[in-house]
């Protein structure tokens, strides 16, 4: 098996100090290979969010390693850390964080722009990535001009643009109806399947069931792993172990 795009190694993250004090996780191991779609579920509070910010180099561990594409995070300055989340790292979340003032095509091209392109050549790889999202024909449209299907989209044009290889999503469909979110899902897969690894956090059994595979957290801590999403309530019921 190839190298794994994301390694969570025995990770902890800890909020505050001395006597207030919240562990958030505790001792998580996770690796997501290209080609993989792991889903994380879990309680409201059981730690989603944290791993998810962890993954993508947004918060720093208390302990243990987190490394992406080779690189471990606890070791990069702001500067790289930054450059590598612009060049490896793509995120989707629950309310499309597009740009209102931006068409769909500049929405896309902005972190390529930020990362020194030039805009010619930024529009060009933006336009490819709405192309392969199945909305080439609305490139130059603004958000409030498109489906909260089609914004879901677009958001992952922009996550995956550059040929970024980690895709985090945060309860993507969340904010869907029921068609337009297997839709979105639908297309996390493919990409999954054409090479890329990805992360996706939802609370619902049916999303995650378009994952390879499952992981549970409660209370900071990873219950189980599991291949079946539909054992995945079963384990609402469980205790962590410790």
């Amino acid at each position: 098996m190839s190298a794994p795009c994301l390694l969570l190694d025995d990770v902890t993250r800890v909020h505050g100090d001395g006597p207030t004090a919240v562990p958030a996780l505790s001792g998580v191991s996770l690796s997501v290979h290209p080609g993989e779609l792991v889903a994380v579920m879990g309680p409201s509070g059981s730690g989603k969010s944290t791993l998810l910010n962890l993954a993508g180099g947004l918060d720093r561990a208390t302990s243990g390693r987190v490394v992406i594409e080779g690189q471990d995070v606890g070791a990069l300055g702001s500067r790289a850390l930054a450059e590598l989340r612009r060049r490896h790292v793509g995120f989707v979340f629950q309310d499309y964080n597009l740009i209102p003032a931006l068409t769909a095509a500049e929405n896309v091209a902005l972190p390529l722009e930020l990362d020194g392109q030039r805009v010619r050549d930024a529009r060009r790889a933006a336009v490819q990535s709405l192309e392969l999202m199945g909305l080439g024909e609305l490139v130059d449209r603004y958000p409030d001009q498109m489906s909260g299907g089609q914004q879901q989209r677009v958001a992952f044009a922009r996550a995956l643009v550059g040929g970024r290889r980690l895709v985090l999503a945060d309860e993507p469909t969340g904010a869907l109806d029921t068609h337009t979110g297997e839709e979105v899902l639908r297309v996390l897969r493919e990409r999954c399947d054409a090479g890329t690894a990805g992360l996706l956090v939802t609370h619902e059994a049916r999303h995650a069931a378009w994952a390879d595979r499952v992981v549970f957290l409660r209370d900071g801590v990873v219950v189980d792993t599991t291949g079946d999403p539909s054992d995945a309530e079963d384990l609402l019921e469980t205790e962590p172990v410790r």
